[in-house]
């Protein structure tokens, strides 16, 4: 399951990571990283951005992005 189809109110736990080069790079600089915990705070209506909760701050995160971090609950 992907962060994408996470509804809000959700909290989920990131189980691995897709992407390659400096796209996953810098999903990892964000503090997105295998076993952190974040929150889906907000999705916007048509779906972009995701507004989630990750190691105590928020962060805006785009549909595309959000399709590349695998979750489990």
């Amino acid at each position: 399951m992907t962060l994408k189809e996470i509804k809000p109110g959700k909290t989920v736990k990131v189980a691995s990571l897709g992407g390659a080069g400096a796209v996953k790079r810098r999903i990892m600089e964000m503090g997105l990283t295998r076993g952190v915990e974040l929150y889906v705070r907000k999705v916007a209506p048509l779906g972009d951005p995701i507004e989630i909760t990750v190691r105590g701050y928020e962060l805006s995160l785009r549909k595309a992005d959000a399709e590349l971090i695998e979750v489990v609950e």
